[in-house]
């Protein structure tokens, strides 16, 4: 598994897999900015600029004071919603990375012939999932887990994420049954490559190259239990 992961930050340089980091930071700023713009406009929207209060009287500024406390309030979802936003996104190119790694690994491969509708599909799917999951556990997690929170975490997003890369990745030379059954048998090693993932998708800034890594390392990983027959 490290072989594999060596092999992809290797090409981290390849053009292709450059243009998929280009694009998975622009779709994550116009989400940022997009989601912040939706929050001023509700608050413009549904709140008053100045209310009256006991004793304090006309307390004017409440448009900018919900504005900043808005602000601060996506950053600090926003590191709990990065590993669940970048799964998504990587989702999105994974079929760009995987074919740049085969082009340069495995030539001799016949061409992929991709199922784009299943690939959305498991996409959305999963994207959901991850989603519902991830707010589940800040509500349930967090308070059961306690100090240990922080490996739950991975280890609940390297399962989801883990279960993405791979079949996104099988599914472009495999039917869907083989693709679920193949990781299926290869539980163990699709889950902790998938946790390895997710622990830096927690940090920001490395957090940009981690989905295209990913998506590289399970590649390589799909390609080596093939070659071996698991």
């Amino acid at each position: 598994m490290l072989g594999d992961f060596l092999k992809a930050l290797g090409q981290i340089g390849d053009g292709r897999f450059l243009r998929v980091i280009l694009l998975g930071v622009a779709l994550a700023l116009a989400l940022l900015f997009g989601l912040y713009a939706l929050f001023l406009m509700a608050i413009q929207a549904l709140t008053p600029d100045a209310v009256t209060l006991p004793w304090l009287g006309t307390v004017e500024g409440v448009h900018q004071f919900l504005g900043w406390a808005s602000l601060a309030f996506m950053l600090v979802l926003s590191i709990f919603l990065m590993v669940p936003v970048a799964g998504a996104f990587s989702g999105l190119f994974i079929d760009d990375v995987a074919a740049a790694v085969e082009a340069r690994h495995y030539p001799y491969l016949p061409p992929a012939t991709p199922d784009a509708r299943s690939a959305l599909v498991e996409t959305l799917n999963l994207l959901g999932l991850i989603l519902v999951v991830n707010v589940i556990g800040l509500v349930v997690l967090l308070p059961l887990t306690g100090p240990f929170y922080t490996l739950a975490f991975w280890g609940l997003n390297g399962l989801l994420l883990g279960r993405e890369y791979f079949m996104t990745v099988a599914l472009r030379r495999l039917p869907r049954a083989e693709a679920k059954a193949m990781r299926k048998r290869n539980f163990g090693a699709v889950w902790l490559a998938g946790t390895l993932m997710s622990i830096p998708l927690s940090v920001p800034l490395v957090n940009l190259i981690v989905p295209v890594l990913g998506a590289a390392t399970f590649t390589h990983l799909y390609h080596r239990l093939a070659a071996a027959g698991r």
